[in-house]
């Protein structure tokens, strides 16, 4: 569909699957949809009655997730919404559409400490924001390496590792999947 090739994996899907299944998910996040490669396999792991949303910027990549949720039959179950993530996620908040039991960050890497606060805000106590990229093939190591999306990335991580309300873990799959708790006390 002329999307680019940047999708999650389709381990790092099932695993966000499990994921969702173990946590018993029953309410998704997911922020940055591309062509709904991800929102499938998420979708996957709601019982009847879940629900997801999902958001992605560019209106092309909405219209072929959405093509592709209805192939997969999810067209009813996840709800894909077009527009700037940080503003749909504000709609979201004023709309109480939380809680969220599971958040999945897969976006434009500049704005990912903004996604994640905001996530943190819509997601239950006890839930799971999981974001992808963390490791970045191994750049957000290198202090010297001053690419826009690694120094954002490398912030995310610090921001992460000093955040008190959450429990934390980066797990080395694909290119680093980063998952937080939001702690319950």
């Amino acid at each position: 569909a002329g999307l680019p090739a940047i999708s999650v994996s389709a381990p790092q899907g099932k695993f966000l699957q499990l994921l969702a299944r173990i946590h018993g998910a029953r309410s998704i996040l997911e922020i940055g949809t591309l062509g709904g490669y991800s929102t499938i396999w998420l979708a996957r792991a709601l019982p009847p009655g879940g629900r997801l949303i999902t958001l992605e910027i560019d209106p092309k990549h909405a219209a072929v997730a959405r093509e592709n949720l209805a192939r997969a039959g999810f067209a009813n179950i996840a709800r894909v919404r077009v527009g700037r993530a940080l503003d749909t996620l504000e709609e979201l908040y004023q709309e109480a559409a939380g809680p969220f039991d599971f958040v999945f960050i897969d976006a434009d890497k500049e704005n990912y400490v903004g996604y994640f606060e905001r996530a943190l805000e819509l997601v239950r106590p006890g839930g799971l924001i999981v974001a992808d990229n963390t490791l970045w093939s191994g750049r957000v190591a290198d202090p010297e390496n001053a690419e826009p999306d690694t120094v954002a990335l490398r912030h995310f991580n610090e921001h992460l590792h000093r955040n008190g309300r959450i429990d934390l873990s980066l797990v080395p799959i694909g290119d680093g999947l980063t998952l937080a708790r939001k702690r319950t006390s």
